[in-house]
């Protein structure tokens, strides 16, 4: 099997809430939401990733900081290694070019949506995290 794709993931938290964005039709996980993110392309730090992929799917500028958590997931199109960081953003106008819709979940609502996969070890680390918001 190939090795992992290695994806970034954005823990935006704002007003006791995350930024969820779902999957558009078409996408083999369509329908599904996720923490914002993308992959990594040669060169690029998670970091650097990150902040490039919400600027071109969402247009916000965002500046990522420390990784909170990892997670390997083996999808039936492949394998991926999701990295998420914790990430700010500036202003509060978001472009979608990639996705369905976002939404400003509250912390303890995100694991009721139908995650990625990938992303429910993630979901599972927020809301542990960060107990005093749920």
């Amino acid at each position: 099997m190939a090795d992992p794709v290695t994806v970034t993931a954005a823990i935006i938290i704002r007003d006791g809430c995350v930024l969820l964005a779902r999957r558009p039709q078409g996408d083999p996980l369509a329908g599904y939401w996720e923490f914002p993110g993308g992959k990594i392309e040669p060169g690029e730090t998670p970091q650097e990733c990150l902040e490039r992929e919400l600027l071109e799917e969402f247009g916000i500028r965002a500046k990522a900081r420390e990784v909170v958590a990892e997670n390997f997931h083996t999808y039936p199109h492949g394998a991926i290694r999701l990295i998420a960081i914790m990430t700010e953003i500036e202003g509060d106008e978001i472009t979608l070019s990639a996705h369905e819709t976002v939404r400003w979940v509250p912390i303890p609502e995100i694991l009721a949506y139908r995650l990625a996969p990938a992303d429910v070890p993630i979901a599972r680390k927020v809301v542990e995290s960060f107990p005093d918001l749920s």
